[in-house]
């Protein structure tokens, strides 16, 4: 049996690096980004992000002033089973706004008193799933800041509706909001299920790795398309204009009803942050 010690201090170190460390993907998707914007003004919000990324991780510091609430993607292997890791989730993440530091963002939604250590009902956001035949805990942390949670769209498309109509939808979503994401960004989208299942798809594939495309052909066809034609849109570097607009385009999908077509976009800033950790019995290990 893990102890709770070492859970508890596993997922304080993660999400340290979380917050601190941007994913190596990213910062490599920028960097070509930045060798590819044609405006200068553009190529001068790339430099400073980059710059930005490397102040971070010398000094361990959070990449971005908001960072943002956190959602844990837990898997817990059958030979590990423990019934107690949402109370450790979060509490670890009480302890990690004190210790990291983490700005308070968790706030009452009516009355908008602030809990002060990023918990409270319903938060963390914490989704769990059973890995058969496994002997440890997978914890992916993804914090998400407001700026770009906050232009993340939802629509009940028609079926007759098609890929046209997920395109034009798509565009229109990443149109819309404009700079206030803080883009380059990662366009996450989930496509089918019901309305609650497309809006967590579309979170969860800001999870894969940028150009570790769709392993449905198609689907890896749609995300490209896509890539392209939101970059064609200039909204460029923290909406300043330019060619680069989006860093990638992730799609995740599930079967839906027959008469239904739901689709969401997630929209993630280019401080897209998330870390993994594999907890055994008598190691730990950062993926």
């Amino acid at each position: 049996m893990i102890s709770e010690k070492t859970i508890t201090e596993a997922i304080v170190e993660l999400l340290r690096r979380a917050e601190t460390d941007l994913p190596r993907d990213v910062e490599v998707a920028l960097k070509r980004a930045y060798a590819k914007e044609e405006s200068e003004l553009g190529k001068i919000q790339l430099r400073e992000i980059l710059k930005n990324i490397k102040l971070a991780r010398k000094n361990s510091i959070p990449i971005c002033q908001d960072t943002g609430i956190i959602n844990f993607y837990v898997g817990l292997g059958t030979g590990v089973i423990n019934d107690n890791i949402e109370d450790i989730l979060v509490n670890a993440t009480k302890l990690a706004t004190e210790k990291i530091p983490l700005r308070p963002n968790a706030v009452d939604p009516l009355t908008r008193k602030n809990s002060n250590n990023n918990t409270g009902i319903g938060i963390p956001n914490i989704e769990l799933k059973i890995l058969r035949d496994r002997d440890y805990i997978e914890i992916t942390a993804l914090p998400k800041g407001a700026g770009s949670e906050n232009m993340c769209k939802l629509r009940m498309l028609k079926p007759s509706d098609g890929i046209g109509g997920i395109k034009k939808f798509v565009l229109e979503s990443v149109a819309e909001a404009k700079g206030n994401p803080c883009p380059p960004v990662i366009i996450g989208i989930g496509i089918g299920g019901s309305s609650d299942l497309a809006t967590r798809l579309a979170k969860r594939a800001l999870l894969r790795k940028i150009g570790e495309g769709n392993r449905d052909k198609e689907i890896a066809e749609l995300e490209r398309e896509l890539e392209r034609d939101i970059n064609r849109l200039g909204i460029g570097p923290m909406g300043l204009g330019g060619v680069v607009t989006c860093l990638g385009v992730n799609i995740e999908t599930s079967y839906c009803h027959t008469g239904s077509l739901p689709v969401a976009v997630n929209i993630g800033c280019w401080a897209t942050r998330r870390a993994t950790v594999r907890i055994y019995d008598n190691e730990v290990e950062f993926l």
